[in-house]
């Protein structure tokens, strides 16, 4: 069941950005986590024309929607439309790329567009590792570097 996620419960891991799956546009997109860890995807940016939602996704929502399919059938951006239902058409497709980029899903040779589910393992290691790390909430184009939790010092003086 899909949980509404406000922005106070929200730490941003990652900002990075991808191409769009047609590549006719680039897109800008968050990694983020709340307080129970729920791994979260969302758009926040789109070079092209194309309207999207700004909404938080779990990894745990995205998953749930991939297992619903039957048999082997390949992952296509409409099986993520239930998640954004009665917003942009656009979304599934680019949270589909985003999870192509993040190395969650990958192309079916034989259809290009068609996904198969790929092992989580590296992109989990990944988050791990950047839920030791703080970024800077405001760095939605990404150009801000990430500062270890370990060098960040305050005195109490």
């Amino acid at each position: 069941m899909k949980r509404v996620t406000t922005e106070s419960d929200i730490r941003i891991l990652k900002v990075a950005t991808c191409p769009s799956l047609s590549g006719k546009s680039t897109l800008t997109y968050q990694i983020a986590c709340n307080a129970e860890s729920d791994i979260q995807f969302r758009i926040v940016a789109n070079t092209g024309g194309g309207f999207f939602s700004k909404e938080w996704i779990t990894l745990d929502t995205i998953l749930e929607a991939f297992n619903e399919r039957k048999g082997d059938k390949p992952i296509v951006s409409l099986l993520l439309y239930p998640l954004f239902q009665g917003k942009s058409l656009n979304t599934p497709a680019f949270l589909l790329a985003v999870l192509k980029q993040e190395g969650l899903v990958s192309p079916l040779e034989d259809n290009p567009k068609h996904y198969t589910q790929l092992p989580s393992d590296a992109f989990m290691a990944e988050v791990e590792k950047l839920m030791q790390t703080a970024i800077d909430p405001t760095a939605i184009d990404g150009s801000k570097k990430t500062k270890s939790k370990k060098s960040q010092t305050h005195s109490a003086s």
